[in-house]
């Protein structure tokens, strides 16, 4: 591919360079026709002719370089045409290849699959050697070689038939295209070369085992080794297992024999208690009965004894036999645990050997292991490099952030006041603290003097009473102060609380500094990063042109190579079908000999079966010898025998197996070179596939006919035939292979089953690598339509250059006529143009290099502008990948682009100047540093002498403090008896954190000065010298500080003299004590004061803590400041280029973009959004619609069904898949969408400014074009008067040329007269003045002839005339001569002037054309900037209409969740109502219980009566002569007990429904009650609550009142203690930082070594490479050799001595790859979990992004549905309000006529049409017309008649009597009525259509609840005579509709309310079924 676009690019670099050539000598020829022209003035012209010759001349010269041009057109034309074919054939290529470079990728991304499985294998291996040598360490343990083995080749081949398992599908016929079939080969050439990678890693590693093996043990083989501990551990488990089982067949026994014995001793116990008794009854009789029958009775007793005797004895031996027996079998039992215990110590004699097989086991076990351990050491260095990388790139991310901050000074300063404010009172608290602490020690000093003059006052005074005394006050005293003591630790935990959040609120407001630098640093990372994309595209793309023009140019030497390279295929491919053939026959060897050794597995596995069998015979044996028992120790020696005969079939077996194994690896080696020569056979086909169809490529591209296309169809065809035949063949060997790794792969997946889990995450991986590849294939299809992009622009280019063609040829015909007009004009010109001309032409050429530069600006533009719309689309492109989903929010998103631009430009400025100022002042303070670093150097030296002696003095004081202190111990220890602690002990430590402060206040201070200035000279000495002045001067003053603190410590030394006096008071203090023998209250107090000392110490130390923590703090604040200043100088080098890169990005940004195509193309992608969005909610649609399929198929589907339903959701799934990889596609192309929008829209805005400043330059361009066109109409001006003024001195010329000829002619004829009239001497004067003047020669010549006489007279006045004439001719002719002179230097003038003219008139042409072209631009630009100011008009109108929309909906917001908040409350309420609904539902469930029980009882009763009924009629039909008296009586008790039976039923109802209602009260009491006792006990809770915290609100009131000064004392204390700790923290931050340098050193010292080894690990990769590469080359030797075998013998066995080298220095390379792929392994698991992160944390960011742009698609969704809703709440309103109340008067009025007109016996069909038309039933109508039949038909017309003045007037609602209505007339009546009608009633509401329905719609025998309610109604109404209205029944069945639902209906009109008991009405009648209601209407509107 990578030729062929070299090729490609060649072929496109040498059309454009012809072109550019053409192009050159076009130009060229150009040129030099305007050097023609221009020098076509120059030429001397004297004549028309020949003035007439040279234009002719010229013409024919413009007419050739016309021809010649017309050919270069020509020419042109033609290269263009064949580049277009060239591109057509390219792009065909590029298709092809396409499809190439996608195989290629699927071959890629299965490799890299394999590699992973690979190293997870690898992985999994080195785990087992941990695991094996953790196992060999702990017990006995075993080499997992092979089992690593066969699970790494287990993986691959399952992930590798995993994988390939869907990528072939066989063929879908004909219609499978050319590249398909390609796709396809290649797909079975990749999985062949798959299998044949995976057997050659299966045999590796086989090969890596062994010999690792082999390495590890020494001498011993390793299979032998890992057979031996499969059958000690078989052995093992077969001998823990026989023993398991002889135990439990043992405690089997013992239990069957105890139970055994147990039984029969019970029954022998029981038989001789039977017999005992059986003997004394015996004895009994015998005695009662000796006297009696003596002699009768012994004969038959006797005998009876004698059997039972007899029985006893037989019963007896029969026990002993038993027991024997069981002795027998316990023996037998004892020998058999004597043969075990035999056994057991056989077994460990076996193990005793098997334990020195693993010592010399675990030996190559810890070889092993060191080598893993090596190993690991070698990835735990690597490890520890990879984070001590990370944690220097975290530096230098916290370098940024600390430059970062520093900028940000001025706005971080007062956070910066306020914490120093805070540490400010910090220090002010803790000085008041050591100041109450000196207080306190005062009051203890003077305590102890009190207590030592007490004690002295003892001695004195012996009275015990006074003793006492004091003693007493003393101990008040004591309390007082521990009250204070303890008040004062109250203060100190309370100021230790303060101090802890005073911490924490630094931490926090730290924490904020430096996450606020963080996303600083990022958001300028972010910068740098896109920078350094957009010049890498730029790169990228520059050399992206350079291959594809190499491409070009190689793939046309490619095509002239192929035809030759298929000749030599040809021949290799025959070549290698007969390596095919030869391979084939050794395949059918090897499948030969694989089925012989099959054959003999067989006959091995028969031979174990017969071992089995012979084993299953011996148990039986066994079991038989078991049973014998005697015969025991023979079947052990049987056994023995046997088990010998195991062990040798056994032995025999494994033999067996090594042998199987051996065969099995030839075989598989076999199968390996075959498999490569098929791979090889099958790259070659490939390769002669890929030739043959360049050339046809080639063909078609260079011939573009019909015949061609059709011939390479049917090649095309033919193809596709042989590849068929080919594919056929290929999935038969594939099948057959498949079928041979199926049964491996069982074998395999016997060892070890595949993890679902990983199989899934794989699966995974190859999903997201698909996405990636689709990615990448739309780069490629988008990067190929910008190749077509740049041909269409070279296109435009040519026709733009073709119309400046005929633009010149125009400009040359016009510059010829032109140069006629000039030439007609030109005349000469005077010495005053010659300033004007020089101004003139110095202005033009500025003005023409001006007009250049801008031309090649603009030129530079272009160019630069197409490659930043490049640019920007690749951009676009890389943003749109990673950009999260969002709404294309245009407006906001450009004015905010905007807004970054400016502060992005503003900050630019700011930096530049910052950079220059830090530059100087950089400079400046180095040279201030030397100087600095000199004094300083001398002033350390005098501070280290200085400390030297302070620290002699300090170490004398710290002498005699432990001399003292020693002394005060004795004396405690004296006086405590034993106790170690004591309160001088912590003075001691105290007065040691005393000198360790003073000292570290003495180092501290230095450091923090210095770091003072530090920072002081990176805020403010960036600006000024001075400053850096003053810092060192301030440098100087600190060291005066530090040299006056030595004096200060001087002080410290007197303070500590003074402590040793204290001391030494404390000593005298003690001894007095002993003395006195040291009282209760003297230990008590020695106690109180430890405890305080205590607690002082615990106090120091938290502050010290705190201090440790500040101190870490203010060295990392150093170090990050120290690598900020380490890190400014790339900042400034990146400034620097950033500088550049934006000017240049200024300068090449390009003003000539048209709004119009951004607007179209805006209005094109917001098009195609909208089809993909309607797309996409198709698509959700299909997918709802899919899962409620799914539901319903799983809720539907039975046990039969199942695996329909499972296929149908596998499908649905992968349509789902599909379905989301779509939307994902579509969402990414949204987003590029977007973006392209938004670049579009921010380059307009670019745009905009460019236009601004274009038009700038246009209208200065314009101003200078006015001023050159004024000076041009003076320069023509000034031109046409010299030419005028020319004029008329050529006039003047001729006149004078004229008179001269004049007088020449007159000279002439005097003196001929006068040599005829007299022949004087002077005829030479005659002739001489012969010429006379202008006036006087006519006279002459007239004179002459008439007087010629006088003449003679007058000669000598002519010969004084004629001297005077002569002087004058001299002179006349020397002015001629000089006139001529003139003339012709005039004229050369003239010439030169109109030369110059000339050349200034095309330089104005120019300038014209120029200028032209600037004021189209201008138009142009114009008309988009008015485009441009209507779009933001429109995007103006846009934002008010978006923000009034924002109103609304904030608004609708509001209204929404008020309506919410009552919805709330209206659901509270619902709660309530269906709790109170619940309650009712269960005493309705009671209810119902009971009534089904009831139920049940009149059943039974009714069963009970039907019965008495049966009984009664057998009574009545016995008895129905003369009992029927009885009978009635009997029927009559039947009817009474049934009424009281019911009766009784009903009340009994009635107390059950009162009891549930009380037991519903009951409980609803019981739960108010149980509510309010809740409530009570929580108010009561509350109140002592209440109660107890004010309790304590007052006592802590008072406690802190009390505390407050006390905490004072405290901190001023405590301050003063920090104080002196801060020189410690100082001294701790200067070691900390000094450790951090040395560890950097290390650090770098690390990184050395890690570059070291990567360099050896280079070249060993190297020299591993060359090594493969001889051994590649020396096994091509190797095989020519063997074909050679019979010849060179002796040869062979050098070269196979050499192959063994050769094969053990491979050996040692692999092992060293395998050691560095480890190493690689590690790494790339690192990298796959860093990926893995970084994808799980996309998908939880896209996931996020989806489900808030699904939460606002709702929540707009539910705001449009409430707005819908609302809209139709109202309308229903308005139609309410509308139609309430209205009733349609014509069809009642027709009905009412249409029955006065019928006749009368009719009239009950009309009423019948009314019903059916109101919509009732027949049978309704049919009673209500009885009912009327009965009353008169005539009575409803006057009560409805009366009715209505009745309904009139509502205050009399008088009931009207028929009898009224009979006494007037029908016309007074209907008189009446219309006045009632006329009168106006309240105003009538609309009723809407809907609520009309009922009138007509309910259809027959389909009638509503309330249709079916007013018939029963009417018929109660119509039961009062004379009261029934029939009119009114229309309303009966559609009043109680509106009724229900408007409550307050009382106002509308009568007719529309609910029938009461005032209003009278009528039933219809029905109407028959022929008549419909439409019709009926329909006759009645027509009469």
């Amino acid at each position: 591919m990578s030729s062929w676009l070299e090729g490609l690019g060649s072929g496109l670099g040498q059309s454009l360079g012809q072109v550019s050539g053409s192009l050159t000598s076009f130009t060229g020829q150009i040129s030099n026709f305007t050097k023609d022209m221009l020098l076509e003035g120059v030429e001397e012209v004297g004549d028309a002719t020949t003035e007439l010759q040279v234009s002719n001349s010229k013409l024919a010269e413009v007419e050739s370089a016309f021809a010649t041009q017309k050919s270069e057109y020509d020419r042109l034309r033609k290269l263009h045409a064949e580049l277009e074919e060239k591109l057509e054939a390219s792009e065909i290529q590029i298709k092809q290849q396409s499809v190439e470079y996608r195989t290629l990728l699927q071959q890629k991304d299965v490799e890299i699959s394999h590699l992973k499985a690979r190293q997870s294998a690898l992985h999994e291996e080195v785990q087992k050697l941990q695991q094996s040598a953790q196992s060999a360490s702990a017990g006995p343990a075993l080499l997992p070689v092979t089992t690593t083995s066969s699970i790494t080749t287990s993986s691959s081949a399952s992930s590798f038939l995993s994988r390939p398992s869907g990528s072939h599908q066989g063929f879908h016929g004909d219609e499978v295209d050319l590249s398909d079939v390609i796709w396809s080969q290649q797909e079975i050439n990749r999985l062949s070369t798959e299998v044949m990678r995976l057997e050659a890693e299966v045999a590796h590693w086989k090969r890596m085992s062994q010999a690792s093996a082999a390495a590890g043990s020494g001498n011993s083989d390793q299979g032998d080794i890992v057979k031996l501990q499969r059958t000690i551990k078989e052995l093992r488990e077969e001998m823990s297992r026989e023993v398991d089982e002889h135990q439990h067949e043992l405690a089997a026994v013992q239990d069957a024999q105890r139970q055994k014995l147990a039984d029969i001793t019970r029954r022998h116990r029981e038989e001789l208690a039977e017999y005992e008794e059986r003997i004394e009854e015996l004895e009994e009789q015998i005695q009662s009965g000796g006297g009696q029958t003596s002699s009768p009775s012994d004969p038959s007793i006797l005998p009876e004894l004698q059997k039972t005797i007899l029985s006893q004895q037989e019963a007896a031996e029969q026990r002993e036999k038993q027991l024997a027996e069981l002795s027998a079998s316990l023996e037998e039992a004892q020998r058999k645990q004597a043969s075990l215990q035999l056994e057991r110590n056989d077994a460990q004699e076996e193990n005793a050997e098997l334990l020195q097989n693993y010592t010399r086991l675990q030996a190559s076990v810890t070889e092993l292991q060191t080598r893993v351990q090596e190993q690991e050491g070698k990835a735990f260095q690597k490890a520890q490099l990879d984070h001590e990388i990370h944690t220097l790139r975290n530096n230098l991310i916290a370098a940024e952030k600390e430059i970062e901050r520093l900028k940000n000074l001025t706005e971080t300063e007062p956070k910066e006041e306020v914490e120093h404010a805070d540490i400010l009172e910090l220090n002010t608290i803790i000085g008041t603290l050591r100041q109450e602490k000196e207080v306190l020690e005062q009051e203890k000093f003077q305590l102890q003097e009190r207590l030592k003059m007490t004690e002295e006052q003892m001695d004195s005074s012996n009275n015990e009473a006074e003793s006492g005394e004091s003693l007493e006050a003393l101990m008040v005293e004591l309390e007082r102060r521990e009250k204070a003591l303890r008040a004062t630790e109250e203060e100190r935990d309370t100021l230790m609380c303060e101090l802890e959040e005073l911490d924490q609120q630094n931490q926090e407001a730290t924490k904020h500094m430096i996450s606020v630098k963080e996303q600083l640093s990022g958001q300028l990372k972010e910068a740098e990063a896109k920078l350094t994309r957009l010049a890498a595209e730029l790169n990228t793309t520059k050399e992206q042109k350079k291959t594809l023009e190499q491409e070009l140019e190689t793939q046309k030497e490619k095509i002239s190579q192929s035809a030759f390279t298929l000749n030599d295929l040809h021949m290799s491919k025959q070549q290698l079908e007969r390596t095919v053939s030869e391979l084939k026959d050794k395949l059918g060897h090897a499948q030969e000999q694989n089925r012989e050794s099959r054959r003999e597995i067989t006959e091995l596995k028969k031979i174990l079966q017969e071992g089995e069998e012979r084993l299953s015979f011996a148990k039986a044996e066994l079991d038989q010898a078991r049973e014998r028992g005697g015969e025991a120790l023979g079947t052990e020696e049987e056994l023995a025998g046997k088990e010998r005969e195991l062990s040798d079939l056994r032995r025999e077996l494994n033999e067996l197996r090594s042998s199987q194994e051996k065969v099995m690896s030839e075989d598989y080696e076999l199968k390996m070179e075959n498999k490569k020569l098929k791979a090889e056979c099958e790259q070659a086909l490939g390769k002669v596939d890929e030739l043959t169809k360049q050339m046809k490529e080639s063909q078609a591209a260079l011939n573009r006919t019909l015949r061609e296309k059709d011939t390479r169809i049917e090649a095309l065809k033919l193809e596709k035939t042989q590849i068929d035949t080919e594919l056929r063949q290929a999935e038969r060997t594939l099948a057959e292979q498949a079928k041979q790794y199926q049964q491996t792969i069982n074998e395999l997946t016997r060892a070890r089953s595949m993890d679902a889990s990983a199989l899934q995450t794989e699966h995974e991986r190859t999903i997201k690598l698909n996405q990636e590849k689709d990615m990448e294939i739309a780069q490629l299809k988008r990067d190929i339509e910008q190749i077509a992009s740049d041909h269409r622009d070279t296109n435009e280019m040519l026709s733009i250059t073709v119309a400046g063609q005929k633009q010149l040829t125009d400009l040359l015909q016009e510059k010829d006529v032109f140069m006629d007009t000039l030439k007609q004009n030109a005349a000469e010109l005077q010495m005053e143009l010659e300033n004007r001309l020089s101004t003139a032409t110095k202005e033009a050429e500025d003005l023409r290099q001006a007009l250049e530069e801008k031309d090649k600006q603009l030129g530079f533009m272009k160019e630069d502008n197409s490659h930043l719309k490049e640019e920007i689309d690749r951009l676009r492109d890389q943003q749109s990948r990673p950009q999260p989903l969002a709404e294309p929010r245009t407006l906001d998103i450009i004015t905010e682009l905007e807004t970054e631009i400016t502060q992005l430009k503003s900050s630019r400025n700011n930096l530049e100047e910052e950079v220059h100022k830090l530059r100087k002042t950089l400079e400046e303070q180095q040279a201030s540093l030397l100087l600095s670093q000199q004094s300083l150097q001398a002033q350390q030296s005098e501070l280290e002498q200085a400390h030297a002696r302070h620290q002699q003095t300090t170490l004398n004081y710290d002498r005699l403090i432990q001399a003292r202190d020693e002394e005060i111990a004795r004396l405690q220890l004296s006086e405590s008896r034993g106790r170690a602690d004591s309160p001088p002990v912590q003075g001691e430590v105290i007065l040691q954190e005393d000198k360790t402060q003073t000292l570290n206040q003495e180092n501290g201070h230095e450091k923090h000065d210095l770091s003072k200035v530090e920072i002081e000279k990176l805020v403010r000495g960036i600006k000024e010298k001075e400053t850096e002045i003053s810092q060192l001067n301030e440098k100087n003053l600190s060291l005066t500080r530090q040299l006056d603190q030595l004096v200060v410590s001087r002080d410290e030394v007197g303070k500590l003299s003074q402590m040793i006096v204290q001391k030494d008071l404390e000593i005298q203090a003690l001894h007095a004590r002993v003395s006195m023998g040291g009282g209760a209250g003297h230990s008590q107090d020695v106690m109180f004061l430890q405890q305080q000392l205590q607690a002082y110490a615990v106090e120091r130390e938290q502050v010290l803590a705190v201090l440790n923590e500040k101190t870490r703090e203010n060295s990392q604040l150093r170090s990050d400041h120290h690598r900020l200043m380490d890190i400014m100088a790339g900042k400034e080098a990146a400034l620097l280029k950033l500088q550049q890169e934006n000017q240049r990005l200024s300068n090449m940004s390009d003003p000539s973009g048209s709004q119009e195509m951004f607007k179209e193309t805006i209005q094109n992608l917001s098009r195609i959004i909208r089809e993909k969005d309607i797309e996409i909610d198709a698509l959700t649609q299909k997918c709802q619609t899919l899962v409620t399929v799914l539901q319903s198929s799983g809720g539907e589907s039975g046990a039969g069904l199942g695996g329909v339903s499972s296929n149908q959701f596998e499908e649905l799934l992968h349509e789902r898949d599909t379905l989301k990889g779509q939307v994902k596609k579509m969402e990414e192309w949204k987003q590029q969408v977007i973006t392209t929008v938004r670049n579009m829209q921010h380059e307009s805005a670019q745009l905009q400014e460019e236009l601004i400043k274009l038009q700038g330059q246009v209208s200065a361009d314009s101003d200078s074009s006015s001023k050159l066109s004024v000076d041009y109409a003076r320069l023509i001006q000034s031109y046409e008067q010299k030419e005028k003024r020319l004029g008329s001195l050529s006039q003047e010329l001729a006149h004078v040329q004229q008179t001269i000829t004049q007088l020449s002619t007159t000279k002439d004829v005097l003196m001929g007269k006068l040599d005829s009239v007299a022949q004087t001497p002077d005829v030479a004067v005659a002739r001489s003045s012969g010429p006379s003047l202008k006036t006087e020669a006519p006279s002459h010549q007239m004179f002459l002839p008439a007087n010629n006489e006088t003449l003679q007279g007058e000669l000598v006045q002519l010969r004084a005339q004629l001297a005077e004439r002569e002087t004058m001719i001299k002179t006349l002719q020397e002015n001629n001569h000089r006139l001529s002179n003139s003339a012709s230097a005039s004229e050369s003038e003239q010439r030169s002037q109109a030369e110059e003219v000339r050349q200034i008139r095309e330089r104005l042409e120019a300038l014209q054309r120029s200028v032209r072209e600037k004021d189209l631009l201008i138009k142009t630009k114009g008309d988009q900037l008015l485009q441009v100011s209507e779009a933001l008009r429109n995007r103006e109108n846009d934002n008010e209409v978006l923000k009034q929309a924002v109103t609304n909906l904030k608004e609708r917001a509001l209204i929404l969740e008020m309506d919410v908040k009552k919805l709330k409350e209206e659901n509270e309420l619902v709660a309530a109502r269906s709790r109170e609904k619940e309650s009712e539902f269960r005493a309705l469930q009671e209810t119902n219980m009971q009534v089904s029980l009831l139920l049940r009882e009149k059943e039974f009763e009714l069963s009970a009566m039907s019965e008495k009924y049966a009984t009664v009629e057998r009574m009545l039909k016995d008895k129905e002569q003369g009992k029927s008296g009885e009978l009635n009586q009997l029927l009559n008790e039947l009817k009474s007990m049934q009424e009281k039976a019911v009766a009784f039923q009903q009340e009994r109802d009635q107390v059950m429904m009162a009891l549930k209602q009380k037991q519903m009260e009951t409980t609803a009491v019981q739960t108010e009650l149980q509510h309010t006792r809740d409530k009570e006990q929580r108010l009561n809770l509350e109140l002592e609550r209440l109660r107890n915290h004010l309790l304590d609100i007052e006592d802590s009131y008072t406690r802190e009142a009390l505390a407050a000064e006390d905490r004072e004392t405290e901190l001023r204390r405590r301050v003063a203690m920090l104080a002196t700790s801060s020189s410690a923290v100082e001294n701790a931050s200067q070691q900390a930082s000094m450790q951090v340098e040395s560890l950097q050193e290390q650090l770098s010292g690390v990184v050395r070594q890690r570059d070291d080894a990567l360099a050896q690990l280079r070249t060993s990769q190297e020299q591993v490479n060359q090594y493969a590469v001889s051994l590649s080359n020396l096994q091509m030797v190797l095989e020519q050799f063997q074909e050679g075998k019979s010849a060179a013998l002796t040869e062979k066995t050098m070269y196979s001595a050499e192959l063994d080298k050769l094969r053990r220095e491979k050996d040692e390379w692999r092992r060293k790859a395998q050691q560095m792929e480890d190493q690689a392994s590690a790494l790339q698991i690192n990298l796959d979990e860093a990926n893995a992160a970084l994808d799980s944390a996309s998908r939880l960011t896209d996931q996020l992004d989806l489900k808030e742009e699904q939460l606002e698609d709702m929540k707009k969704q539910v705001d449009v549905r409430q707005e819908m809703l609302e809209e139709a709440q109202r309308k229903l309103m308005l139609l309410l309000n509308s139609t309430e109340g209205k009733i349609d008067k014509v069809l009642m009025r027709n009905l009412f006529l249409g029955y006065f007109h019928t006749p009368k016996t009719k009239r009950a069909d009309v009423l019948k049409l009314m019903g059916s038309v109101l919509g009732l039933n027949r049978e309704d109508i049919d009673k209500l017309l009885e009912e009327d039949g009965r009353h008169g038909v005539t009575g409803w017309v006057s009560s409805w008649l009366g009715g209505r003045g009745a309904q009139s007037v509502p205050n009399t609602p008088q009931r009207p009597t028929s009898g009224q209505g009979l006494n007037s007339s029908f016309s007074e009546m209907f008189v009446k009525f219309l006045e009632i009608e006329s009168t106006p009633s309240l105003p009538a509401p609309k009723l809407p259509v809907h609520d009309i329905k009922p009138l007509s719609a309910p259809p027959l025998r389909k009638t509503t609840s309330a249709v079916s309610s007013a018939p029963a109604g009417a018929a109660a109404a119509s039961k009062r005579a004379g009261e029934s209205n029939p009119f009114l029944a229309p309303r009966s069945a559609a009043v109680p509709l509106l009724a229900g639902s408007s409550s307050g209906s009382s106002g509308g009109h009568l007719l529309m309310k609910p029938i009461s008991d005032a209003l009278p009405t009528f039933t219809p009648v029905p109407i028959s079924a022929d008549a419909s209601a439409g019709a009926v209407l329909k006759d009645l509107l027509k009469q």
